[in-house]
């Protein structure tokens, strides 16, 4: 994939719609009663299984959980290890909201071809890209 790309939501195939539907339904059961930025995610994994997340936040901030991380830690609880794309929404009015370097990281351990999804919470337009993309010298162990 190479640079980013903005697309009309009404454009995306079927299958995609539904998955940033799923991330958009499960961005309002986050638990954020700190920031009030509730976040959802909706993981596709290669056997086509999808899993969702949302931000779960404590007072002590250090461990609170992203909705990009929730959804891969329940696809791997369930035995699923390999994604081909996850969306990411929030509710916010200035733009898409990308996942921060620790969810990229995350992410990136799983792949270097993920296809990342920002919608925007009216469901106008997504902006498409890759995991690669938003973190091209991911930290790699080498042995």
């Amino acid at each position: 994939m190479g640079d980013p790309t903005i697309v009309d939501f009404s454009t995306l195939d079927v299958a995609t719609q539904d998955l940033i539907r799923k991330a958009v339904s499960t961005r309002d059961l986050a638990y954020c009663p700190y920031s009030n930025f509730s976040v959802g995610a909706a993981l596709l994994c290669s056997d086509d299984t999808v899993f969702t997340g949302c931000n779960v936040e404590n007072v002590a901030y250090g461990i609170t959980v992203c909705a990009e991380q929730c959804s891969i830690v329940k696809a791997i609880s369930a035995g699923n290890k390999q994604f081909k794309a996850i969306v990411v929404t929030a509710h916010s009015d200035t733009g898409y909201i990308s996942p921060c370097g620790a969810c990229r990281q995350f992410i990136a351990e799983f792949g270097s071809e993920i296809i990342i999804y920002l919608a925007k919470p009216d469901l106008s337009t997504v902006l498409i890209s890759s995991i690669k993309e938003l973190l091209p010298l991911t930290f790699t162990f080498y042995l």
